[in-house]
């Protein structure tokens, strides 16, 4: 007798990765259309700083160009987030239930600090430092959100094995998120030098802090 096995046929769908490519480069596109000279100067972030220093008002934490901006930084990154998960087999990239967690996750955690920091800002009297560096971190991480989202992209509809590749990546995440501090410093340093203890209660508290805490949730989990 002919002994038939049924087996389930698991279709992965990418349309939910799609269409937020589609929104991220819609945001890219109506900010060229709508701040277009501003838009130059954001993609020359990376070799001037000119942008930083146009737009370093603390009210431009609030504009358009910034939270869209920001916005398509959560979903660049996340989706990073996400790669990284999947090369490592701990999650499959076509999953939007993980992928919304990781979103959620870093939207909470983002906002959190954000709010912390303005009190925390108050309390230590550094409100003009914690402004203007709350910008610049916002920018730069913008920017490379920016940069991440063509890989993102290429990364998502292509299967890559060597883990090199990401292990650069995850690097060069962290030299950018140094990096703006160390600007930040260089930029700032008359009014940190007046501040100092604060500042470095600042830092470690909020800085530094976080960082080591998720890390040492992911390693042990």
């Amino acid at each position: 007798m002919l002994a038939i096995q049924l087996h389930d046929r698991i279709i992965e769908s990418k349309d939910w990765a799609t269409l937020l490519f589609i929104i991220c480069v819609a945001i890219i596109a109506i900010n060229k259309t709508i701040s277009s000279v501003r838009f130059n100067e954001f993609v020359r972030l990376a070799y001037s700083d000119k942008y930083t220093k146009i737009y370093r008002d603390s009210s431009n934490l609030m504009s358009g160009f910034t939270i869209s901006m920001f916005v398509l930084q959560l979903i660049s990154f996340s989706f990073f987030t996400l790669l990284v998960l999947n090369q490592f087999d701990r999650a499959e990239k076509t999953d939007l239930i993980i992928y919304i967690q990781i979103f959620t996750f870093l939207s909470v955690f983002i906002l959190s600090k954000f709010l912390i920091e303005k009190i925390i800002a108050t309390a230590f009297k550094i409100e003009e430092f914690n402004e203007q560096f709350n910008l610049l971190k916002v920018n730069y991480r913008a920017y490379f959100g920016f940069i991440l989202l063509p890989v993102n992209i290429i990364l998502f509809y292509n299967s890559f094995d060597s883990d090199w590749f990401f292990w650069t990546l995850l690097i060069t995440l962290i030299t950018i998120n140094i990096t703006t501090y160390l600007v930040a410093l260089k930029l700032y340093q008359n009014l940190l030098l007046r501040k100092i203890f604060y500042f470095i209660l600042y830092l470690c508290t909020l800085e530094i802090a976080p960082y080591y805490f998720i890390y040492n949730w992911f390693t042990k989990n």
